[in-house]
Parts: C-alpha cells; structure tokens; sequence
C-alpha cells in the first residue's frame, strides 16, 4: 500500500509539473495557436531588438518577437518573424519601427498602419506575408549625425588642404591687391564726387529740354494740321501748280508758233537775198524739172531746149 501511495504521489507531481510546464510555455509563447504570424523586413540596423521582445500596435502590447536572422538571400536585410493577436486588422499600408522603453532603454517592435481603410493584409503562418520596416525618429537622428559628423570630418579635411603655407602666401598676396584697389576705388570716388553732385542740376536741365521738346512737337503737329488742311498753303500751293503747268504748257505752245514764224522769215529773207527783184515783182516761178517743158539738164550747152 506504501508503495502504492508514493508512486500515486509521483504520477500526480508529474501531472502537475507537466501542467505547469505547459503553462509557462503558453505564457512565453502568448498563446501563439490564437496569433497570426508576419514577417518583418528590415534594411538597418536594429540594435537592442531580442526575440521575446513585446510587439505593439499604437502603444498597445498585441504580440511578441519570435525570432530573428539574416535574409539567407541578402545579408543587409534582417528578418524578424512576430507573432500578433488574430484580432488585430493589418493592412497593406502596414509598418514597424524600433522604439524603446523609457530608462531601461529595452528594444521593442511599434506597429503602425497609415490608412485602416485599406485593404487587410493576408497571411499564412508557413509563408507570413511581409512588412516593411522603417527606422523610427531616433535612427533618423542617428543617422543624419553620423551623416553631419562625415560631412564634417570632409569639411575639416578641405580646410586643411585650403590652408597650407602657398595657399596662405596666395591669400596675403590678395589681400593685398584688395587694399591696393580700395585706396584706387577711394581715390575715384573722389574724383566722381563733383560729376555726382551736378547730376541734379543735369537732370533739372534734361527735364526742361523735354518739357521744350514736348511743347515744340505739338506745336509742329498743330502747324502740320494747318498746312494739310483744306484752303491752306499746300492746297493753294497745288493750285498754283496746276495754274503754272496750265501757263507753261500755253508758253510752249506760242514758242513753238514763234520759232515756225521765225523759220518762214528766214526763208523769206534767204529768198530775198537770192532774187532781190521778187520784192517788186514777185515771186518767179519755179524751174521746169525732168519731163517738163523747158527743163535743161545741168550739163547741157545754154540755149539749146531738150
């Protein structure tokens, strides 16, 4: 009976030990049977994320970190597998963040979702749907100071190369040259000083020239509009013009009757001075010519008629 009751203890300590064990591995494990399983893709660094690390959604806790390695595809990715509860709707436009707990400065995973309205993320726990993950505020800060920190650590490495002993020896040589052209630019601006004080007194000059100039072309305008119009001097001046070539057209009409009456007194007086009697007595009649009744050839004997 002894032994029967040892090993009745035995087999319940069993029991219940196993009990326990299964608790606490429900516990550690929050009940993964009820969870849904994804796929955190990331291209940084995430430094002080552990597996068992709290997953949350908009601060609140929905999951736990299962595991995480290197993408056996490409090292510089990191793949953190999760495990969220089933009740939380992801969407497409899903993502993570690294944050961190207060002063303990423990890693955590922070989810977050841009538009709920979107279409749900679909998984399956033997291929978890992926989701992206982008570096949080602190990463952003991190990395623009390293970046900073790089562009400086340039920056001062320029300014020491800039600064060696020819480069000083070239700067001195133009601070030089530059008070040289200064005392010369002074000396200008000295000699301009009077040119500048008599603009004023130029542009007054100017302004009354225009004023002239204004005044001069309306008066032109109004003498332009006086001599086109109708009666003025260019419409007596074409009148005149027409009574002119009307005179000279008349003039050269009686210079050509003068000249024929000059051509017929020639002509007179040549007959004049050939047959002088023609004056008492007329005209003689002209010379029988070739056929005619007394027509004598010019080398035939006088005195003997053909």
């Amino acid at each position: 009976m002894e032994n029967r009751a040892h090993a009745l203890a035995a087999g319940l300590f069993v029991i219940f030990l196993s009990a326990a064990v299964a608790a606490v591995a429900m516990w550690f494990t929050g009940g993964t049977a009820t969870r849904d399983k994804y796929l955190l893709v990331s291209e940084f660094p995430i430094t002080g994320l552990n597996p068992q690390a709290v997953v949350r959604y908009r601060g609140v806790s929905v999951g736990k970190v299962e595991n995480i390695r290197l993408d056996p595809e490409d090292p510089h990715s990191i793949l953190i597998r999760i495990a969220v509860d089933r009740d939380l709707r992801l969407t497409k436009n899903a993502y993570a963040q690294l944050g961190y707990q207060g002063l303990t400065g423990l890693a955590f995973v922070q989810l977050n979702d841009e538009d709920g309205k979107a279409e749900r993320l679909q998984t399956d726990p033997s291929n978890p749907a992926q989701i992206p993950f982008r570096p949080s505020a602190l990463d952003s800060i991190t990395n623009s100071g390293q970046r900073l920190l790089s562009n400086a650590n340039v920056l001062i490495e320029r300014l020491n190369s800039l600064l060696n002993e020819q480069n000083q020896t070239r700067f001195s040589h133009i601070l030089e040259n530059t008070e040289t052209v200064t005392g010369r630019l002074r000396g200008a601006v000295s000699q301009l000083e009077p040119g500048l004080k008599s603009l004023p007194v130029l542009a007054a000059d100017a302004s009354s020239v225009l004023k002239h100039a204004d005044q001069l072309v309306i008066d032109l305008n109004q003498v332009t509009a006086k001599i086109n119009q109708q009666g003025g001097p260019i419409d007596s001046l074409s009148q005149t013009a027409g009574e002119l070539a009307d005179t000279m057209h008349k003039l050269r009409e009686a210079t050509e009757g003068i000249t024929r009456n000059t051509r017929s007194v020639d002509r007179f007086l040549l007959q004049l001075e050939e047959q002088p009697r023609s004056l008492l007595f007329g005209r003689s009649p002209p010379l029988p010519g070739p056929g005619e009744n007394g027509f004598v050839p010019p080398n035939a004997p006088q005195g003997i008629p053909q």
